[in-house]
C-alpha cells in the first residue's frame, strides 16, 4: 500500500532518529525528499545525504544527522505545516518567520523548493511544506 504523505513520513523519521541521536536516518526515496534534504543541508541542519540501497534493493536516501556536542541537537523540532487535507500556500509579501528568523520554514516554489529567505529574495510565494528550527 502507498504512502499517503512521504513528507511527513521523512519529518517523522528524522524527529525521531535525531531525539534516539542516531547518527543516520534511512528515508524513502522521492524527488521531493531529495529536495528537502538539498536544503536542510544548505541551511546546516544536517551534515550530509547519500543514495543508499536496502536490504530488499531499493533506493533509500540516507540523511547524516548534526549534532553540536553530547548534549545538543541542531534540529530542535521539525514540523509539517501544508497537509495533503489541508494545502498552506503563502504569497511572496506573507511568508512568515520562523522563531523571528532563528529558524527557516521550507517552501515548494515554482523556482524549487527552498527556504523562506530565499522566497522573499526571489519575490516567490508557493507551498509551506515544513518548519525547522
Amino acid at each position: 500500500m502507498g504512502m499517503t504523505d512521504p513528507i511527513a513520513d521523512m519529518l517523522t523519521r528524522i524527529r525521531n532518529a535525531n531525539k534516539a541521536r542516531f547518527k543516520t536516518v534511512n528515508i524513502h526515496m522521492s524527488q521531493m525528499n531529495i529536495n528537502i534534504a538539498k536544503v536542510l543541508k544548505k541551511a546546516g541542519y544536517i551534515n550530509t545525504y547519500d543514495k543508499v540501497k536496502n536490504e530488499k534493493g531499493q533506493q533509500m536516501l540516507e540523511i547524516i544527522l548534526k549534532y553540536p556536542d553530547a548534549k545538543r541537537t541542531v534540529i530542535t523540532n521539525i514540523k509539517r505545516v501544508s497537509k495533503p487535507g489541508r494545502r498552506v500556500y503563502v504569497a511572496s509579501d506573507s511568508i512568515p518567520k520562523v522563531l523571528n528568523g532563528f529558524g527557516i520554514s521550507i517552501l515548494s516554489t515554482s523556482s524549487g523548493v527552498i527556504t523562506d529567505a530565499e522566497a522573499r529574495e526571489l519575490n516567490v510565494g508557493g507551498e509551506v511544506l515544513c518548519n525547522v528550527w
